[in-house]
């Protein structure tokens, strides 16, 4: 499994409680862009609409600018492949009060890329600063460890 891209911010900005694995539906020169690493998940959500599911606000640039469609939009909505028993789970989530669904990773399984999805709560700013003061607490004992 190779991770194409990953949302760093998701962990410090929301409390995970759930994740999900989702096909995606991309063009050919998308593909081609992820497989570059090229991209971004800051700032995406998804949205369950019509009884299929959508990621909103993923950015994948155009592997050649010059052979892409003139009217190709980066941050499309694009919709994600899913079971029906899981859109229903989703939209249950998504109508829960101060629940969210953020995708996590990007990353090829197989011969498919698959996008890792985890339902969220957000964290207010005393939480970030335990998140952050846990870490480099962690970190610290790691490094001490280490040295002897």
């Amino acid at each position: 499994m190779s991770i194409l891209l990953d949302n760093k911010k998701a962990h410090l900005n929301y409390e995970v409680l759930e994740t999900f694995e989702a096909g995606i539906e991309l063009f050919g020169f998308e593909v081609k862009s992820l497989k570059n690493k090229q991209g971004s998940l800051d700032g995406a959500h998804v949205i369950i609409r019509g009884g299929e599911a959508y990621a909103i606000g993923i950015l994948v640039p155009p592997y050649q600018q010059n052979n892409t469609p003139k009217d190709y939009e980066s941050r499309r909505n694009r919709r994600l492949v899913l079971t029906k028993k899981e859109i229903a789970r989703m939209a249950d989530i998504e109508s829960g009060r101060g629940l969210t669904i953020v995708p996590l990773s990007m990353y090829i399984k197989g011969d498919r890329i698959k996008i890792s999805l985890a339902s969220v709560r957000g964290k207010n700013k005393r939480d970030k600063r335990e998140t952050i003061k846990r870490r480099e607490v962690d970190r610290a004992i790691r490094r001490e460890f280490r040295d002897r």
